[in-house]
């Protein structure tokens, strides 16, 4: 059977989006049909002679709009049109030459393998005339997608991709650009799709030759953007939700047998570890508890796994009784009644609230973990644990 037979069994079409890349894209089309029956090539407002090039090549289908959107509004339209028509995964695949077409059969056999998964192709970082943006720009992208899904790439920014169509729907997306490629592997990952790289060649035309519709300045600040909202989602919601996920009686007791029962550390070191993880899942750092635990553990030379894990107690279903026990130990402390009415909202009422807030929140968690340390020490010390 051949790869193009093998596409079209599993359900595959190419997307290709374009915006003036005219010089290349009959080359890239041709090289893609040795493949693929089905290809839809985007035509993102081009002002060049693609949508003349597009109209003389057979066999392809086309989705062309005047104004240019944006490659992440190109990639949006095309796998919705994909997934329309019926096709269960869209290969993507740049229209500037930068891709090799005979990588395609590396992504339909792995697909077959790990069916409904997310591929998207390695570059070799270090290969002949890789622009230095490049490289920076993909370290920094792995870095933020390995702290918003807490899972490891070798490349989260090439564009030679297979996404799983049915996997990826009711997912509404807040960009329409470059960082759009950015945003569709980390919701897809939230949603529990396989996520991984694939081995691919590249090439990097001398740079007198190289057409790039990338702004660094304006591209780069929407990628930190997105960045930025997407680590305080996974903080807020992302992380917790696992967190809770993860709290069946087989995963909870093979914790405690793996980090304290049959830890190597002290008594004394576990206890100041879960304490101190209490109490830096109480303090006013909402969004930000788990990284302040790891690194202060790391240097108070705690064990660092269990305080992140007993910082987690700020799960949601704990949240309110974290804030009203804050509020009420903060009213007792300063004297004062609870600073909170829904009749009757001002500047004044809410920096005594703010007010009443840090104050008991502090004591709440310094409380809170001493308790934790001394009733996890004594515990270690009466089942006889080893030290």
């Amino acid at each position: 059977m051949t790869y193009r037979e093998r596409m079209r069994e599993l359900g595959c079409i190419v997307v290709m989006p374009t915006y003036n890349n005219a010089g290349t894209l009959a080359c890239v089309i041709g090289d893609v049909l040795q493949y693929a029956e089905d290809v839809l090539v985007v035509n993102d407002g081009s002002t060049d002679a693609t949508q003349s090039i597009l109209e003389q090549i057979d066999g392809i289908r086309i989705h062309s709009y005047a104004e240019n959107r944006g490659k992440g509004h190109a990639l949006k339209c095309g796998l919705k049109l994909a997934y329309e028509w019926g096709f269960r995964y869209a290969l993507t695949i740049d229209s500037d030459g930068q891709h090799y077409a005979d990588d395609i059969p590396a992504f339909i056999e792995r697909i077959e393998q790990v069916p409904d998964s997310l591929l998207i192709g390695a570059r070799n970082l270090t290969a002949d005339n890789m622009p230095s943006k490049n490289t920076f720009a993909n370290r920094f992208s792995n870095f933020w997608y390995r702290v918003e899904t807490g899972q490891r790439l070798e490349d989260t920014q090439s564009g030679f991709r297979l996404y799983p169509l049915r996997k990826l729907q009711n997912i509404r997306f807040l960009t329409t650009r470059y960082e759009f490629e950015v945003e569709i592997i980390v919701r897809a990952a939230w949603r529990g799709v396989r996520v991984e790289n694939l081995p691919i060649k590249v090439y990097y035309p001398p740079q007198e030759e190289r057409v790039s519709h990338f702004r660094p300045l304006r591209d780069f600040t929407r990628i930190s953007i997105l960045n930025t909202v997407l680590v305080l989602y996974a903080l807020l919601f992302y992380y917790p939700w696992r967190f809770l996920r993860a709290l069946t009686a087989e995963n909870i007791h093979d914790f405690f047998d793996r980090n304290l029962i049959h830890s190597s550390e002290s008594n004394l070191r576990m206890a100041c570890s879960m304490g101190w993880g209490v109490f830096c899942g109480i303090i006013p750092l909402w969004g930000y508890q788990m990284i302040f635990a790891f690194a202060t553990a790391h240097l108070m030379r705690l064990n660092k796994i269990v305080a992140v894990v007993f910082s987690n107690v700020s799960i949601p279903p704990m949240i309110p009784l974290i804030l009203f026990g804050s509020l009420w130990t903060g009213a007792r402390l300063l004297g004062e009644e609870i600073a909170f009415s829904f009749r009757e909202v001002d500047f004044a009422l809410l920096a005594n609230f703010m007010k009443q807030y840090l104050v008991g929140s502090v004591v709440l968690a310094a409380v809170a973990g001493c308790a934790v340390a001394l009733v996890g020490y004594l515990l270690m010390v009466l089942c006889k644990r080893n030290k």
